[in-house]
């Protein structure tokens, strides 16, 4: 049964990634420009270091994916005022209409993988899933072992 769970919700996680880049790819966007502009709109002002980490991606990746959306003007780095060498990344105006647009991109997604499902059943699957997430994050000990 393990297997089983493990494999069905890997497959749905594809699914879902697969549809959304087929969608998101029609107004240009990737799903590492979409994840870095949602992250940043929950973390507005974080540095590119955290932002990194919250991304679980390299820094220097993460520079290369910041240079590219600021080309687009959809982000700007500005000074760490208590830091000089840090820069803190903030979205544009231009970003707001793109990931408002992505949002609606993504309920729509959302609605159509969830045809059918009772909404008593959506509010179990989301309950049930954050027990997972909630059983499987890092917890201070976990972090002091392996950091």
């Amino acid at each position: 049964m393990t297997d089983n769970i493990g494999f069905l919700i890997s497959d749905v996680s594809r699914l879902l990634r697969r549809r959304f880049d087929e969608r998101t790819r029609l107004i240009g966007v990737t799903r590492p420009q979409w994840r870095t502009l949602t992250t940043l709109s929950r973390h507005e002002g974080i540095n590119q270091g955290g932002l990194a980490e919250l991304l679980e991606v390299e820094p220097i990746t993460l520079c290369r994916m910041v240079d590219r959306l600021a080309d687009a003007g959809l982000v700007e780095r500005r000074r760490d005022p208590n830091d000089r060498r840090a820069w803190r990344i903030y979205l544009t105006e231009k970003a707001h209409p793109l990931i408002a647009q992505l949002r609606v991109i993504a309920d729509d997604l959302f609605e159509q993988a969830l045809a059918g499902v009772s909404p008593n059943a959506r509010s179990q699957l989301i309950a049930t899933l954050d027990d997972i997430r909630a059983n499987l994050a890092p917890t201070p000990i976990h972090e002091a072992l392996n950091g």
